[in-house]
């Protein structure tokens, strides 16, 4: 598993479809930058499990993170820290998929999820 390359899971892919439609938010990257906030964010440890990223939905860690790669790369090395693990890159590209996919699932089963307010206020809460 590499950082530089980031692929979800066919599931993962159908529920950012779901949030880009609720949302008008157009670019994945958004939806997964928001995503991973909100699962970093939960103080619980994702059930650790394989994500099988067989959907044809990936990027680039660049495109992912942007201009604030070195923030999110710093979060999750700080997070693999407090899991206890090594921030190894390995570890690290783990955890992103983990917390990425657990946040997209904790964006789009919101019943709520109507519009860009409710994700904003979902998400900054």
């Amino acid at each position: 598993m590499s950082l530089d390359l980031i692929r979800l899971s066919q599931p993962a892919k159908d529920q950012l479809v779901k949030l880009k439609r609720v949302t008008g938010i157009k670019t994945w990257n958004v939806l997964c930058r928001w995503a991973l906030a909100v699962s970093l964010a939960d103080e619980t440890p994702p059930l650790v499990r394989d994500i099988v990223a067989d959907s044809n939905l990936e990027m680039s860690w660049r495109t992912f993170a942007g201009e604030y790669r070195d923030v999110y790369l710093a979060l999750l090395r700080q997070r693999c820290l407090e899991e206890g693990e090594q921030p190894s890159d390995e570890a690290v590209a783990r955890l992103l998929s983990i917390h990425l996919h657990r946040g997209i699932g904790y964006l789009s089963g919101r019943t709520d999820m109507k519009s860009i307010e409710t994700f904003v206020a979902t998400a900054a809460s």
